[in-house]
């Protein structure tokens, strides 16, 4: 007995033991052996981008000798954190840097040709990390979980006319989050076997700006190949087209307020990266730059351009937690709305302006776009649609309904930094087993093994994730068909 409690000392004094060597591009990589993973962290999938890489597409590795360790968290990508060291919007908090293009890797013990996941972590791509994430439970669950880094902000998402100049002939600018997307989705193609992944099953999802850069990776020919099924959550899909030149004018502005009337690509680089994001104007996401990104996803989807997946994608009830985000009062938008469409909300109108701007938002900002690409992408693979509305034990009574990114704890089945596990009740786990489990399903097989029909237009079915989860027909459907007439004129999609 004494020889035994002796043994545990000595191995808890060691550290966590390491789990088997990986080789990829770079090197060897040492990591982390768990009860139900091997985890890697910090595993650079491209060149950092500083000095003469700053807006420029990701480089190839740059290879480092003897074992990197990849026991420990790397940094988040260059954005806003609090001063008080509390998780910011994107819930990243801690060290930052420009180099920042790293991976973090979830391993099933002993897989060999397993399906991948490969994680976008949302924030408005201004914020996160994709170290947050803990994909041990979809190791558990026999799927090798990728979460990435990406660029952010004015570094992720900037264009100027002297960039643009001094790109070589034919060069992508502007979209460089959405190339470090493209560039990790290559590295896990070329280098995933070494975990125990198969890179002819892999599936890209995310949550809001991570799902819309899925929706943009659907939309750009460059990333076909790279994944074979999508997963959407609450990423929007509605949206004008904004292009190369409107970028380039707005990164006028940001120069200007720097001080750099006529800039140089070099002097743009030069400047340090939190003055560019203190003193940047405008909204970060992929854009249509005429050279990877020809079209918004809108658009694609319009023209059958997509490229053509089995498709999960859908939205939360409570969306109007992002209002304030974007400066909106529900009250202000709810008394803003016309006659006719009041009338479409005539229960939520008898309810005050407040709850009316929340539910329209909900519906334009999310739940309509939603639907719209479901129909649309049912044209070609599978598709299916969702609604989650559970609202965890936790946040009841206060909370009615379910705010934008609630759904993930349950898809990740992971309860760390949003809720403490002595917080999770029966119903709570209930809904983790069930949302996690369709998500497995869908990377394994390719189809969502939970009752849980495919979307077609005509019988207009949904999975409703709620209080009582199951299939609804017509869901919104007065509402969301309002929401159609109204967006669709405005999205350009003749063209």
């Amino acid at each position: 007995m004494k020889l035994a409690v002796f043994s545990t000392i000595l191995t808890l004094l060691a550290g966590p033991a390491l789990a088997d060597r990986a080789t990829v591009e770079g090197g060897v990589i040492v990591g982390t052996a768990a009860p139900t993973a091997n985890i890697y962290r910090n595993i650079p999938y491209a060149a950092p981008p500083v000095g003469p890489l700053r807006w420029a597409p990701p480089a190839k590795v740059v290879p480092w000798t003897g074992e990197r360790d990849g026991t420990k968290a790397g940094v988040s990508c260059m954005q806003t954190m609090r001063a008080d060291g509390a998780p910011n919007f994107g819930s990243a908090n801690g060290p930052m840097s420009e180099d920042c293009l790293q991976l973090n890797i979830f391993a099933p013990r002993g897989a060999k040709m397993a399906p991948v996941m490969v994680w976008l972590h949302g924030g408005s791509h201004r914020y996160g990390a994709g170290w947050i994430y803990d994909g041990a439970n979809f190791a558990r669950d026999g799927v090798v979980l990728v979460a990435i880094n990406y660029r952010l902000g004015p570094l992720g998402y900037f264009a100027h006319p002297a960039l643009t100049k001094a790109a070589g002939p034919g060069e992508i600018v502007g979209n460089y989050g959405l190339m470090d997307q493209i560039a990790a989705l290559e590295w896990v193609k070329r280098n995933i076997k070494s975990f125990g992944g198969d890179p002819g099953n892999v599936t890209v999802f995310g949550e809001s700006a991570g799902g819309g850069s899925t929706l943009a990776l659907l939309a750009t020919p460059k990333s076909k190949g790279l994944y074979q099924k999508a997963v959407v959550q609450s990423g929007g899909g509605w949206g004008a087209p904004t292009t190369l030149t409107d970028k380039e004018a707005e990164g006028v502005r940001t120069a200007s307020a720097l001080g750099l009337t006529d800039a140089t690509a070099d002097q743009l680089r030069a400047v340090p990266a939190a003055d560019l994001i203190a003193k940047t104007d405008g909204a970060f996401g992929p854009f249509v730059d005429g050279r990877l990104m020809k079209e918004t996803p809108a658009q694609a989807f319009t023209s059958g351009r997509a490229n053509d997946v089995p498709l999960i994608i859908g939205s939360n009830s409570g969306e109007d937690s992002l209002m304030a985000e974007f400066g909106l009062g529900p009250a202000a938008v709810g008394k803003s709305l016309p006659a006719a469409m009041r009338a479409v909300y005539a229960e939520e109108a008898t309810q005050g302006d407040a709850v009316l701007g929340r539910a329209v938002f909900t519906d334009r900002a999310m739940g309509a776009p939603a639907r719209w690409t479901a129909a649309q992408a049912s044209k070609g693979k599978p598709a299916w649609l969702y609604y989650f509305s559970y609202v965890g034990s936790r946040f009841r009574p206060m909370v009615t309904r379910a705010f934008h990114a609630a759904e993930i704890q349950y898809v990740f089945e992971y309860w760390g930094r949003r809720t403490p596990i002595s917080m999770i009740k029966s119903d709570d786990q209930a809904m983790a087993d069930l949302m996690h489990g369709c998500w497995v399903a869908f990377a394994k097989t390719g189809k969502p093994a939970c009752d849980w029909p495919a979307y077609d237009p005509k019988s207009d079915r949904l999975m409703e994730f709620g209080a009582e989860s199951g299939v609804r027909t017509h869901f919104r459907k007065s509402r969301l068909d309002a929401q159609e007439a109204v967006a669709l004129p405005t999205l350009e999609l003749s063209k």
